[in-house]
């Protein structure tokens, strides 16, 4: 026996036939022979005479297919959803998940809502809040928010209107290590076999240090040793006697920026320079992180230096070659977490 689907057939016309099913089956018509006349399965003559026992003839009656005309989600719940996606982390809420994934709205939904529905129900759901996946800025818990605050609205604003009184030119600075080991991006294999890519098995790294201005300028050192106070001494000696007005160097607040012998140096030209501190923890709000992934990406993570001079030379080819394009360097700037400094 062909068994009929009878999910082809209209809802109206699945109603007629389990009413038919279910009178042949009344009329003394054993469960297995109305089966074989009407053509369908065992199992759903059983669950249409269960659904009629237990509630007649509405048990029976068709079904409004396809999604739900109105959201599952009233816009109340609907805006709370997107204020605990957008203002908080899964973990603040409890949730099993560093990252807000599809898995853990659908949990959250869960939690808070008693809304139980699939991935791809989450994922029309984001599509429709106008939210897409993006990787996210790392921010510190010991970040204090207050003080951020009042540097981007009190501190930072000041500095710009001194920098402008005096004629100054404002430097946004960070240092970084490099290893060899470092990669990023993906190589073309085929299907099902991670491709192998050789290299040196030892490790060796250096370090740079570098500034930018929302013009285009860039200044770096690359070096082999330590960052200690007479390496940043020694790149600062190098920057003021390269730029011709005075600097106003903002930096972030690791102790050889803070060390005595950098303020001893400082005070004693200060008619050249001027350093200023961001806030605790807040590396999102300097532009020169930006040149720091595209070093790690572009100059080192797509190439693989087989000795510490090849891959020091390969970081100071690709920042020289930056210093010539004063626009990569000036697009750092455009991002929306440092559009302060633009």
């Amino acid at each position: 026996m062909q068994i009929k689907d009878a999910r082809s057939l209209s809802s109206s016309a699945q109603e007629d036939l389990r009413k038919r099913v279910i009178r042949a089956v009344r009329g003394g018509m054993r469960q297995v022979e109305a089966a074989l006349e009407f053509k369908v399965s065992r199992a759903s003559v059983n669950k249409w005479s269960r659904l009629h026992e237990e509630h007649g003839s509405k048990g029976l009656a068709g079904r409004k297919r396809g999604r739900p005309a109105r959201p599952r989600l009233v816009a109340a719940d609907r805006s709370r959803a997107i204020r605990s996606i957008v203002g908080k982390g899964p973990d603040q809420l409890r949730l099993p998940f560093a990252l807000w994934t599809r898995e853990a709205v659908q949990q959250l939904l869960k939690n808070e809502f008693g809304l139980e529905v699939s991935v791809w129900t989450v994922g029309r759901y984001l599509k429709a809040w106008g939210m897409t996946p993006q990787k996210p800025v790392r921010r510190a818990f010991e970040q204090n928010p207050a003080e951020v605050r009042h540097w981007l609205q009190t501190e930072y604003p000041t500095i710009e209107r001194d920098a402008k009184r005096v004629g100054a030119e404002i430097h946004w600075g960070d240092e970084m290590g490099l290893r060899s080991d470092h990669q990023v991006g993906r190589s073309y294999g085929r299907r099902g076999k991670t491709p192998v890519i050789l290299g040196t098995g030892q490790r060796f790294r250096c370090n740079m240090i570098s500034t930018i201005t929302n013009r285009g300028r860039l200044a770096f050192m690359v070096f082999e040793e330590g960052f200690r106070v007479k390496v940043f001494l020694r790149f600062l000696k190098r920057l003021v006697r390269h730029v011709k007005q005075r600097v106003f160097l903002i930096v972030d607040r690791h102790p050889v920026h803070r060390a005595a012998g950098v303020k001893r140096w400082l005070r004693k030209h200060e008619a050249k320079i001027q350093m200023f501190f961001l806030p605790s923890y807040s590396p999102e709000l300097n532009p020169d992180e930006m040149l720091n992934q595209d070093v790690k990406s572009n100059a080192l993570g797509r190439r693989r230096p087989w000795n510490k001079t090849e891959l020091m030379g390969d970081v100071r080819g690709y920042l020289r070659s930056t210093q010539r394009q004063p626009n990569p360097v000036m697009s750092y700037f455009l991002e929306s977490h440092v559009h302060c400094a633009a």
